[in-house]
């Protein structure tokens, strides 16, 4: 009888796991399909993405705009992608994280 403990001990931590696995799935949908956005210094430019980390929008502020001063623009552009990349990345790890946490899993 002993055996069988531990075959129903198993198969509650399979269906735990399984359940588990689904709100994982669940909360990864939920994120992809929230919108984030990144803002540059001064807010001159504004990235919207899908946690999917899909750009969905860009906005300029005119003044942003110097024919003589293009690199201005291509960093102020490259700030808020990085910033919505980053506020996307802190979601994910917010949500997932409750799923590892206390787990001692490579990579997470």
């Amino acid at each position: 009888m002993r055996g069988m403990g531990n075959m129903q001990g198993m198969m509650k931590q399979m269906q735990k796991m399984q359940k588990m696995q689904k709100q994982m799935q669940e909360a990864q949908e939920s994120l992809n399909q929230q919108e984030f956005t990144g803002v540059s210094q001064s807010d001159m430019v504004k990235v919207t993405m899908t946690g999917e980390r899909k750009v969905t929008a860009i906005e300029i502020k005119p003044e942003a705009v110097d024919p003589e001063d293009v690199e201005l623009l291509q960093d102020l552009v490259m700030m808020a992608v990085n910033n919505a990349l980053e506020t996307v990345a802190q979601a994910n790890d917010s949500t997932m994280g409750q799923f590892t946490k206390g787990l001692n899993i490579p990579g997470f």
